[in-house]
């Protein structure tokens, strides 16, 4: 096999569902604070610099998640190079348990939680739920004149720092808007102690942590879509910390018909029935996501600029076979025919160059869509029959031509063909035949 460039289109159904279903995770800058958010001291310690982020899933129109959890394959992680501050006055552990008024108290807006699409509790009919600042056009009641000033009784309020690393103010926007559909059923694990009631991981403000790690969590409800649709971006934490932020999440999601599929940030042998997305793991890779260069990996979360170099050519790359292809620089070994071990296939279609023929060929365009050209030369007598057979030997069609030219061109039909690489042979009334690769688009 000389010269043909083969698509690779084998891509795991996983990878293909992950895809189409889990579309990105973003990392919002929610807020960055100052030295005025600094100088409260019921809140406890909050360090100026600190930045707010909100982690939202983004799912395909129509989807729900339900639920983030950690399990013997598949940890949950998140972590920072420094502590997440937690708000010792009135913080939580789950964002759904949030009370609105709360938010005007100190820096009790930044505390660090986790969700399900929830962002406070419900009361007086009222829920609210986290949406991009970039995407909220309801206005703030955090922040600025809303808020208390906090010990120090700062007349302007706390959190009102337009540090443009944090795009749209907080005191603008704030990331919150009601939803009707209010989920149910909420069950955790592995968050707040069974006995105690204390939270001492990040999410609690029990004890100082820059890291939750484990294989046993569980935040779960009944199902939460984004406020808007369309996009469906759903909030699942708030974390706020000094430090360099990466995490891990292993989630469920609803289809519309309340199948649940998991996907999981890490790929595990003994977890085939799970479905893996690079988006689950912070900071994202980037790389090449075309499955047609040497450099793709499934992996990546998104393609980088020039990322993709090398063209993939599959053919076989053993110099002993007759069909020893130089020019390729992927090698399948079932592909390599010898004298006398052929996989069961015509080793003539295969090697045509192991006997000689008068006869010339040239196909245009190739690759090829609808139609194949073909130019022939005969100098020996005229051109009988035209086939088709796939890489395997199997003959896809025959035509019997009439032509009394010895040089002639002619047009064949190749829609029907799926894509892919296929041998033609022309053979003439004395028996002499040639193969010539084509690629069909």
């Amino acid at each position: 096999m000389k010269h043909i460039i083969f698509i690779l289109t084998l891509i795991l159904t996983t990878c293909l569902q992950a895809q189409d279903v889990l579309k990105k995770v973003i990392v919002e800058t929610y807020y960055v604070s100052d030295a005025n958010d600094a100088t409260d001291t019921t809140g406890g310690t909050l360090e100026n610099g600190s930045k707010t982020y909100r982690v939202y899933v983004q799912l395909k129109k129509g989807y729900k998640l339900s639920a983030i959890y950690g399990d013997a394959n598949h940890a949950l992680k998140i972590s920072s190079t420094a502590n997440f501050f937690n708000n010792i006055d009135r913080g939580k552990t789950f964002g759904k348990d949030i009370v609105k008024s709360f938010l005007s108290n100190n820096t009790a807006a930044l505390d660090t939680w986790i969700t399900i699409g929830q962002s406070t509790t419900k009361k007086n009919g009222i829920t609210y739920f986290g949406v991009l600042k970039s995407m909220d056009n309801d206005g703030s009641f955090i922040g600025g004149s809303n808020n208390d000033g906090g010990s120090a009784a700062n007349p302007e309020g706390l959190l009102t720092n337009n540090d443009p690393a944090a795009g749209i103010p907080l005191t603008t926007e704030d990331g919150l808007d009601t939803m009707m559909n209010v989920p149910g059923n909420w069950l955790n694990n592995g968050f707040i102690d069974l006995i105690s009631g204390v939270d001492s991981t990040i999410f609690g403000s029990a004890k100082p942590g820059s890291e939750y790690i484990s294989n046993n969590a569980l935040l779960k409800n009944s199902g939460v879509s984004g406020i808007d649709p369309d996009s469906n971006q759903v909030l699942v934490a708030q974390l706020t910390t000094k430090g360099e932020l990466s995490f891990e999440l292993n989630i469920e999601v609803l289809s519309p018909d309340g199948t649940p599929i998991k996907f999981v940030a890490k790929r595990n042998i003994d977890s085939l029935d799970v479905a893996f997305s690079g988006w689950l793991k912070y900071p994202f890779n980037c790389g090449c996501k075309d499955p047609k260069y040497l450099e793709y990996n499934p992996d990546y979360a998104y393609s980088a600029k020039d990322s993709c170099k090398t063209l993939i050519v599959i053919g076989c790359m053993d110099p002993d076979a007759c069909n020893y292809d130089p020019n390729a620089n992927y090698s399948i070994q079932s592909l390599c025919c010898y004298p006398g071990m052929c996989a069961d296939r015509d080793i003539s279609l295969v090697c045509p160059d192991l006997g000689v023929s008068p006869l010339k060929i040239k196909l245009y365009p190739n690759p090829a869509t609808e139609t194949l050209g073909i130019n022939i030369e005969n100098n020996s007598s005229e051109v009988n029959t035209v086939s088709i057979y796939n890489l395997y030997g199997i003959k896809f069609s025959e035509n019997n031509l009439n032509n009394s030219s010895l040089n002639f061109s002619q047009e064949i039909n190749i829609s029907s063909l799926m894509s892919g690489i296929y041998y033609l042979q022309i053979k003439n009334l004395d028996g002499e035949k040639i193969t010539k690769f084509f690629v069909k688009d």
